[in-house]
């Protein structure tokens, strides 16, 4: 990633108990327009790194107080974002042993004393680049973040106005298919219902899932599940398609032995159970019968609860069974 930086807007912290180092550091760095903090120890680095949360710390490794290595290692153990601070060592010690024991205790560069000038803004203008880079990605996450709540956000505003309309216009389209015979309206016109039906249910089923969808994207599909009796809730769901039974002259039976008690989110069952008898209803054929048992699967145990809706429609040939199942 080519990142243009503006070095004005980073801020190094230097730290080294030698004075004239610090100096000169300060002097070098602020000619390339960088912030500059100092700190002569390292005890005094870790109150500067919470305090003001610099971009990079250029770090003498030995100093009496607390070397290189031990703060760096304060530094990673602090929460975010301060542990992520880029660390350059600045140290005379040079053997293999030192450097991998910088790395491993968190350091991202060494620059070596005597360092040219060079050298060390070539490796500082490195980290700075870096981080301008996360600052990038971190904005434009954020902004893409805000752009998929706005869409879900208009989603869910478009599905809700439009559930409560093409609820009515299904319940007249399924009032029509029921109520009347393809003798009455004709044949051709009679399959022209069916073909709306069929393409008001899919339609209805699509803007109710994508409503659910949008609502868990956005955090407001919460479940809420509570002590409930499983009789009155599929009662209750019952009552709402005993007109539909009677216009089609189905008998809507339900069996329950006592209650059944569970715990679950009531509106997600019920939105189950109304799918569930909404395509029992429609395949059916009339002065067929569809039957709702209700029973509790282990009754030694509470919470487990059986609901079963039986038809006797035409049932489903092999081919659409393997392709439900694979779809």
């Amino acid at each position: 990633m080519n990142v243009e930086v503006n070095n004005s807007e980073y801020k190094i912290l230097i730290v080294d108990d030698v004075l004239s180092n610090i100096l000169l550091l300060k002097i070098l760095l602020s000619n390339e327009h960088y912030q500059i903090s100092t700190a002569m120890g390292g005890k005094e680095a870790l109150d500067i790194i919470q305090k003001e949360k610099p971009d990079l710390v250029l770090l003498d490794v030995m100093m009496p107080d607390m070397d290189g290595f031990e703060v760096t290692k304060q530094i990673r153990q602090m929460p975010e974002p301060y542990n992520e601070i880029a660390v350059i060592f600045l140290t005379a010690l040079n053997g293999t042993a030192e450097i991998v024991k910088g790395f491993q205790v968190g350091g991202n560069d060494f620059v070596t004393k005597p360092f040219s000038k060079e050298e060390l803004l070539i490796r500082v203008n490195h980290q700075i680049s870096l981080e301008a880079a996360k600052r990038i990605i971190l904005r434009q996450t954020e902004e893409l973040k805000s752009t998929i709540m706005a869409r879900d956000k208009m989603y869910s505003v478009i599905a809700h106005d439009l559930r409560s309309p093409l609820g009515s216009m299904k319940m007249m389209l399924n009032m029509l298919v029921v109520s009347l015979t393809s003798e009455m309206v004709g044949q051709d016109m009679y399959q022209l219902l069916n073909m709306a039906n069929k393409s008001i249910e899919e339609l209805f089923s699509l803007l109710d899932n994508l409503l659910k969808w949008t609502k868990s994207q956005t955090g407001r599909l919460n479940m809420v599940y509570q002590s409930s009796d499983m009789v009155p809730i599929v009662s209750e769901v019952v009552d709402m398609f005993i007109k539909m039974a009677e216009l089609k002259h189905i008998n809507l039976h339900v069996e329950a032995s006592g209650s059944c008690d569970v715990y679950v989110d009531r509106d997600m069952i019920k939105s189950v159970l109304r799918n569930l008898l909404s395509n029992a209803l429609k395949f059916t054929k009339e002065n067929g019968t569809v039957t709702i048992r209700i029973a509790s699967s282990v009754p030694e145990e509470e919470g487990n609860c059986v609901v079963s809706i039986q038809d006797n429609g035409c049932g489903m040939s092999e081919d659409a069974q393997k392709k439900t199942i694979k779809d």
